[in-house]
């Protein structure tokens, strides 16, 4: 596991150099983190298009910021939770299978380096989308419409079955199908219309 200069690729003198006990972390969490709940929310929403995410952000940063302070508590803590806002958002970008083009609405205040595409980049991107537009609509209606919902309008799976009028396993089913025939469309030989299950 990283420590917490590597969580937070700062420099390791913001720390204190005693590791910490259970007690100690819970009270300073509750002492100095809680009290940043409200700012660090204001953050996460300001910084993530799919507001369904921002309570398992928070929970993720919660647990990144215990688990460091289990070896050295941070001080002073804010800079600390934002560092590693600021980290766990640019990991989720940088991890995401299919990412909307607004999955971040302000890339620069994530500080994450823009590549300029040159102008043959630029087209293999457009052919790429092209191809992968081609191979949604080549999905089933239902697939099609559960897919689309759940990787591009961010919804849960929740609220995708109160759209379609379908339970939440029915869903599943529709995308987990969607996406194991985009992937043979877009990087296999698929030669024929997939045909739901």
């Amino acid at each position: 596991m990283a420590g917490p200069s590597e969580t937070t690729g700062e420099n390791p003198d913001f720390l204190n150099s005693a590791a910490a006990d259970t007690a100690e972390v819970g009270a300073w969490f509750i002492h100095e983190v809680f009290p940043l709940e409200a700012a660090l929310m204001q953050f996460l929403h300001h910084n993530w298009r799919n507001a369904g995410d921002i309570a398992d952000l928070r929970q993720d940063i919660y647990l990144r910021v215990c688990e460091a302070a289990m070896k050295q508590i941070p001080r002073p803590a804010k800079p600390f939770v934002f560092a590693i806002a600021r980290n766990l958002l640019i990991d989720r970008v940088r991890r995401a299978q299919i990412i909307p083009i607004d999955a971040v609405t302000d890339l620069d205040a994530l500080n994450v380096p823009a590549d300029e595409p040159g102008p043959d980049r630029g087209a293999a991107a457009r052919a790429e989308l092209r191809r992968l537009q081609a191979a949604i609509d080549r999905l089933p209606p239902r697939c099609r419409e559960a897919v689309v919902m759940a990787r591009i309008d961010g919804l849960t799976g929740r609220q995708i079955a109160q759209r379609m009028g379908i339970t939440e396993s029915a869903v599943s089913h529709h995308l987990d199908y969607g996406l194991r025939a985009l992937a043979d469309m877009v990087y296999g030989e698929f030669a024929e219309k997939p045909r739901a299950k």
